[in-house]
């Protein structure tokens, strides 16, 4: 599975860490999504990017 996060699109809403903390979390200086790391339950990382109002969260496979 191959995960991105758009930094230019990331309004920093968090809507993916309340669906999936263990692989994203909000970078105290930019504000902005950061990915931790791309294992996990794929379940709760397809729910975050499906949570993200402005789509920065990209999944593939």
């Amino acid at each position: 599975m191959k995960i991105t996060v758009d930094p230019a699109r990331c309004q920093g809403y968090a809507n993916c860490v309340a669906a999936a903390p263990d692989a994203f979390d909000i970078d105290d200086v930019t504000g902005k999504a950061v990915l931790l790391r791309t294992e996990g339950d794929p379940g709760e990382i397809r729910e975050a990017a499906r949570s993200c109002p402005v789509a920065a969260i990209s999944v593939e496979g």
